[in-house]
């Protein structure tokens, strides 16, 4: 089975997303000096480097002041205002690009089933179409209509036909349920339901003499 990749933000950024955020709401004071290197280590449980790269960013966006002999002083409250909000909007787009990714690949799943019925439904159809009026007709949009590119609401489609569009094959996709305003493009099979006049009056229509 396919592993899904785990996509964190780097340990020194979130421990200076977590300094400028105590800036942010007062629990350090400007011109206050914190940790040292060695002591913010500790505290967070990370080595040096780590917490030197995590002073790195609060100094690169003129929150904190690293003069050095003078350690680490609090410079500027908001400045660290405007890096909390902005890691808060990063981590956001991140949880929305998530939520849809994974809301993608729902949809992809649960469809798969439902475009494998319908493609059975529409070939046994094409064979016994002349028992049931009732069973889905099928149109091919080529170049002699007037309607390409125009979509099924632009066009009135069903005040025209008394025809409803139920799918549309475009390529190797099967567009269900595809509304109002989807386009007749060039290629497209449209799939719609109606009486057993629907078909000569839907062709008459997107063919007109």
């Amino acid at each position: 089975m396919k592993r899904k990749l785990k996509i964190v933000s780097p340990v020194y950024q979130r421990i200076a997303a977590d300094i400028a955020s105590k800036i942010a709401n007062g629990h350090y004071k400007v011109g206050e000096k914190i940790y040292a290197r060695s002591a913010l280590a500790a505290q967070y449980s990370v080595s040096s480097e780590t917490a030197r790269r995590a002073i790195c960013i609060l100094s690169d966006m003129d929150i904190v002041d690293t003069t050095k002999g003078s350690g680490v002083k609090i410079k500027s409250c908001e400045n660290a205002i405007k890096f909390v909000k902005q890691c808060e909007d990063i981590q956001t787009v991140s949880d929305l690009k998530k939520e849809i990714l994974e809301g993608l690949e729902r949809q992809a799943q649960e469809s798969k089933q439902l475009k494998e019925n319908l493609l059975d439904l529409i070939d046994k159809t094409d064979r016994f179409k002349s028992i049931n009026p009732f069973i889905p007709f099928k149109i091919t949009i080529n170049k002699n209509t007037p309607y390409a590119g125009k979509n099924i609401s632009e066009i009135n489609f069903w005040h025209n036909t008394f025809a409803t569009i139920i799918a549309i094959k475009r390529g190797d996709s099967l567009i269900m349920s595809p509304g109002p305003y989807a386009t007749f493009m060039e290629g497209d099979i449209f799939y719609f339901v109606g009486n057993e006049e629907c078909y000569e009056r839907v062709n008459n229509f997107i063919y007109p003499q």
